[in-house]
């Protein structure tokens, strides 16, 4: 579902526009709620090297949630008997570094269906209450928990009904949740932007949770762009009921009339794959990485947004499957890798100016920085040094000057962003 273009990149000299930057910072007032974070289950599972190491990486990437799966299948595979070591070590581990993770209930065991596949719903909403009420009793610490996932297609969830889904998965497990837990928060719907064969749009399955009577504390949403053609911003379909970042105002506004104006919204899984190693649905590596920049940018000023989880950290093996990793399946990283660390895009364009907006995201607190900008081959700092908000985020504001290039500096660890040009 990942798609976009290439990455044109048009740079100039132009060492006049240099005096005329606005060098002053302006930290942006971040939203209190934003959080960034990825998804990998296999990598973090399974992936290069020791936990310890894979956690290392997360937190030099800034990562603040790790979205994990959490196979109700896997967990209890017969009636009544957990058994939670596939989970412990990735999910305390997590907790232990700092990061925090969001856990999502899928997978039906065959007791629980009749033995059917993993995809069918449970015969009893009470079964799957009492495995979300145990995962919550076993990490008492999770605080975030998504219900299923992509439960309007077919592939994910059978029969692929709301009123189903509403019944005998998201509400019991709302229920016992906060039974467990008061301030957890718990978010329903975790749909995919489009139907598919057999699927529901997902502006209907909003519609139909409302008219079910969903219990929720939070929206989540997967709003992967549909074509080679979309940006975070643009080529979205406006006149169907498919729901991408492109159409990100849209899913706020259904969200907003089937259960209130207060709903808070999560974006679970996001992502471009590249070309290479795709060639019919990847986008360049720069183009990934600046579309990454562009969609935490969209994220972070769109109201009642309080997370966006990216997806892969390493391309999978198979060609087949998802390549929109931040690294190669041998490991070497995109363009991406940075544009994560510390993501950089234009908010705002003037005839006279332009507004820069960016994040530094690996550690905590108000970070020092420096910005660039490109003439020839050389990047020369614009100003003095500034500072961030107390969450990493920073604005500033540059001559509206075709072609020119600018990046971010890091200064305690050296950490740049990926470029981006003013037009």
């Amino acid at each position: 579902m990942g798609a976009g273009n290439r990455l044109a990149m048009r740079v100039s000299i132009v060492v006049a526009a240099a005096a005329a930057v606005l060098a002053v910072a302006t930290p942006a007032l971040a939203s209190p709620s934003i959080r960034y974070g990825v998804q990998d289950d296999a990598w973090l599972r399974y992936g290069p090297g020791t936990l310890d190491d894979r956690l290392g990486r997360l937190q030099s990437l800034g990562v603040e949630l790790m979205r994990v799966n959490v196979s109700w299948s896997e967990v209890e595979a017969r009636k009544g008997v957990f058994d939670w070591s596939g989970y412990d070590p990735v999910i305390d581990g997590l907790h232990s570094v700092g990061i925090e993770p969001v856990l999502t209930l899928v997978s039906t065991p065959s007791w629980a269906n009749g033995g059917r596949g993993t995809n069918w719903v449970p015969s009893s909403g009470a079964s799957f209450a009492a495995f979300a009420a145990a995962t919550a009793r076993h990490y008492p610490f999770v605080k975030r928990f998504l219900i299923w996932n992509e439960p309007n297609q077919r592939r994910w969830l059978r029969p692929t009904l709301p009123s189903l889904y509403v019944v005998r998965l998201l509400n019991p497990a709302y229920i016992a949740i906060h039974g467990v837990r008061k301030g957890a928060l718990v978010a329903g719907g975790v749909t995919a932007p489009r139907a598919a064969t057999g699927g529901v749009s997902p502006s209907t399955w909003i519609r139909g949770m409302a008219y079910a009577h969903a219990k929720l504390d939070a929206y989540a949403h997967n709003p992967y762009p549909l074509t080679p053609a979309e940006t975070p911003i643009s080529g979205g379909c406006t006149h169907c009921s498919t729901l991408t970042m492109a159409t990100l105002p849209t899913l706020i506004a259904d969200v907003g009339k089937a259960f209130g104006n207060r709903t808070r919204i999560w974006l679970t899984e996001y992502g471009y794959q590249t070309n290479p190693p795709d060639r019919l649905l990847g986008v360049s590596p720069a183009k990934q990485a600046l579309y990454m920049s562009e969609a935490s940018l969209r994220s972070y000023l769109a109201p009642r947004v309080d997370m966006l989880i990216d997806y892969l950290v390493q391309d999978e093996p198979d060609i087949a499957r998802w390549q929109s990793g931040m690294l190669t399946v041998s490991g070497v990283e995109k363009p991406s890798y940075q544009a994560f660390q510390v993501p950089l895009a234009v908010e705002k364009r003037t005839p006279s100016s332009v507004t820069l907006w960016g994040q530094i995201r690996p550690g905590s607190g108000r970070q020092q920085y420096v910005l660039e900008e490109l003439h020839g081959s050389r990047w020369l700092r614009i100003g003095g040094a500034a500072w961030t908000s107390p969450h990493g985020f920073f604005t500033r504001v540059v001559p509206a000057v075709t072609g020119v290039s600018y990046r971010v500096l890091q200064l305690t660890r050296g950490l740049t962003s990926s470029s981006v040009s003013t037009g």
